[in-house]
């Protein structure tokens, strides 16, 4: 539990499914929402799973709190969360920035962890540049608010074909940015400015713990190079590369990341 802000950090979240399900709670990127998840969501709950999706501290509809949010903090948040709703263990899936705050449960909450879903994320620290880069972009979305942002990365959170061929897709997602308070997504870079190594994360996975590693095949921000290196290090890990789809692959080919996802849950 993160001892500042308690158990309340994350008091939107959606609760579906059976809740004698299997759990799974699908963590969103930034700077969205829970809704990122609903087409995963009616998939998962119609094949009888318990889907736990949020919205993080700052995001959607819970408020930001503090003027740094580091990739602990939301982890700690997400442990309490599911202690709140007696689910003791759960497949624990994210997205970019989710996938990264995956991994951190992993690290700080282990027992929780039934098996991973990683999407389009990286498990290695931040460089200096980077790190220097989401400060600054940190301030600019306090200055100018997520409108002008959203226009100048819509293309890169989703391969710019689907911008043009998915207008209602583009325009989901672009509302879901524009939407954001600018002081949640600056606490989460600043947070994410200070991004530990989630690589020996990866490296000390059992085989009690299954990984999955979906990516879009033309993803810029963390390309297919990036998740098969993910997979080389987690012994266990299995590779979905998404077809026609960039950075977001459960909201551009919900129906081929649904696939993958329900194939490995099946599984376990």
């Amino acid at each position: 539990m993160n001892p500042r802000f308690g158990n309340d950090a994350v008091s939107i979240f959606d609760d579906f499914g059976p809740r004698d399900g299997a759990a799974v709670i699908l963590i969103h990127g930034h700077p969205f929402n829970r809704s990122m998840w609903s087409p995963q969501t009616a998939a998962l709950v119609a094949a009888g799973y318990r889907v736990i999706a949020p919205d993080l501290r700052g995001y959607g509809q819970n408020p930001p709190l503090g003027e740094k949010t580091l990739l602990a903090d939301l982890a700690d948040d997400l442990a309490a969360l599911l202690a709140r709703l007696d689910v003791e263990q759960a497949v624990v899936g994210g997205v970019s920035m989710g996938g990264q705050i995956a991994l951190e449960v992993r690290l700080r909450h282990p027992g929780v962890v039934r098996a991973l879903v990683l999407a389009d994320t990286s498990p290695a620290p931040e460089t200096g540049d980077g790190a220097a880069f989401r400060r600054a972009l940190a301030e600019r979305l306090l200055a100018e608010g997520m409108a002008p942002y959203t226009e100048e990365v819509i293309d890169k959170m989703l391969a710019p074909y689907n911008v043009m061929g998915q207008p209602e897709v583009a325009a989901r997602v672009g509302a879901m940015m524009r939407a954001t308070d600018p002081r949640g997504a600056a606490a989460a870079l600043r947070g994410r400015a200070e991004r530990p190594d989630y690589r020996p994360v990866l490296a000390e996975l059992p085989a009690s713990v299954p990984c999955l590693v979906l990516v879009g095949a033309d993803d810029v921000y963390t390309p297919v190079a990036e998740a098969e290196g993910m997979c080389a290090l987690a012994p266990h890990a299995r590779l979905a590369v998404i077809e026609g789809a960039g950075h977001l692959p459960g909201v551009e080919r919900p129906a081929a990341f649904n696939r993958a996802l329900l194939e490995f849950l099946g599984e376990l």
